[in-house]
């Protein structure tokens, strides 16, 4: 009661001034458990879907499909955003503009560009920089409650190492489209039989010359609907099982499916195959100390006390491995003297990997922020992997990570919607 209360309240009227125009707050969509989803979120959502659609020249369906599909995937994302207030998650402004100018940086603008480019688009920086800071806070509860539900075995990774053996270095890669369609967590054979039905009719579309992207953004239950089912390049033994097995010895702009899993009945289009070119992965050797801010220890001090640090070693006054065992708050180093050993920097948050990818050897960085905290960082080493057996079981772990995050991800995110409570509350075609 409490909630709708809440509700009509912020649905409600206000008039500036004794004769002033009486104006409309923006409404509440749709109740999302203790949450809402604003109009004006399902609108900024649209607008973005089509500004791409005109960019990719991608045909759309109708405008009550494409409110149906947005409404879904911002019932997802207010969702998660719920989960990471429960579970403590922030993305402090900091890490948030570092992040902003690596993403820039990236795509070879400076920020001055990147403005440029937004107030081109009608699109303020304000609102694009929450909605990166969304998206980083999404990824940090995707990933902690996915990963749970992940386990390789030995024997796995043995199989997949034998099998990347057997394919050689040249691995095909598959352009992939897929649509979803999508059945309930505990679905009743009615249940069944109508998706299948609907799959079917799908497959005919497509058959008798429907657009793939088209018909996904209309009809997939599927994480890339919005973006026309188009899930990338994929090796095979990075994609779904069932997707590898389906794709195999298919041409390209094959059409495979209606194929059953525990999701649902999917439908595949291969867009494209190329070869996979052998890629030569350099590997770091770096320590670092890592200092958290807390309720009384700021941002600021974090920062000035890693200068001072920074500072003091370069004059030789202390020593690295000391200082960090003492000052560092990551548990898993410090007590090595903050030593991570050799790694691919892949496996490193983002801001940390950036950080020891402009520093030479032996040099040490400026303090900088990521999601854990405040980190001065030193690069140790720097070295190309050999084709080693270490290097192909650590790829085939990957490979193997790669295929269950993406299975268990759509699993995880499947099982929460069906448990959360939703109520449209405002659909301007009724």
């Amino acid at each position: 009661m409490k909630l709708k209360l809440a509700i009509l309240a912020m649905m409600a009227f206000v008039t500036f001034g004794s004769g002033a125009a009486t104006q409309e707050l923006d409404q509440v969509a749709v109740i999302v458990n203790q949450g809402v989803v604003l109009e004006s979120e399902v609108q900024d959502l649209i607008s973005t879907v089509k500004r791409n659609a005109v960019v990719n020249g991608q045909q759309l369906p109708s405008d009550r499909v494409l409110r149906t599909q947005a409404i879904e995937r911002l019932i997802v994302q207010s969702l998660q955003m719920q989960m990471a207030e429960r579970m403590g998650i922030q993305v402090s402004d900091p890490q948030l503009e570092q992040t902003i100018a690596n993403m820039a940086e990236s795509q070879g603008q400076s920020m001055d560009q990147l403005h440029a480019s937004l107030q081109q688009d009608g699109i303020s920086y304000d609102k694009y920089r929450e909605e990166v800071r969304k998206e980083l806070i999404m990824g940090e509860v995707r990933r902690a409650n996915v990963r749970r539900r992940i386990y390789i075995t030995p024997q796995e990774i043995e199989s997949l190492t034998k099998l990347m053996d057997e394919q050689g270095e040249e691995q095909v890669e598959y352009h992939l489209g897929h649509i979803l369609i999508g059945l309930p967590s505990d679905p009743t054979p009615e249940d069944i039989e109508n998706e299948r039905g609907r799959a079917n009719k799908v497959m005919e579309l497509l058959n008798n010359g429907s657009d793939f992207k088209k018909i996904a953004v209309a009809s997939s239950g599927g994480a890339k609907a919005l973006e026309g089912g188009d899930m990338g390049w994929l090796n095979v033994n990075a994609m779904p099982t069932l997707f590898a097995e389906a794709v195999q010895g298919k041409e390209k702009d094959a059409l495979i499916g209606p194929i059953r899993s525990g999701a649902g009945f999917h439908i595949l289009k291969i867009f494209d195959i190329r070869g996979q070119q052998k890629v030569e992965v350099t590997q770091v050797k770096a320590r670092h100390i890592l200092i958290k801010p807390s309720v009384i220890l700021s941002d600021k001090k974090a920062e000035s006390m890693l200068l001072e640090f920074r500072k003091q070693l370069i004059a030789g006054e202390i020593d690295f491995a000391e200082t960090a065992k003492e000052y560092s708050e990551d548990p898993g180093t410090a007590i090595k003297g903050g030593e991570l050993g050799w790694a691919n920097p892949d496996i490193y948050a983002q801001a940390f990997k950036d950080a020891l990818e402009k520093l030479d050897k032996g040099e040490y960085s400026m303090p900088f922020r990521s999601q854990f905290g405040w980190h001065l960082a030193q690069l140790e080493d720097r070295r190309v992997e050999d084709a080693s057996e270490k290097r192909k079981q650590d790829k085939a772990y990957q490979l193997l990570f790669n295929r269950k995050f993406a299975e268990e991800s759509e699993a995880w995110t499947r099982e929460m919607r069906d448990e959360a409570y939703v109520e449209v509350v405002h659909n301007p075609a009724n």
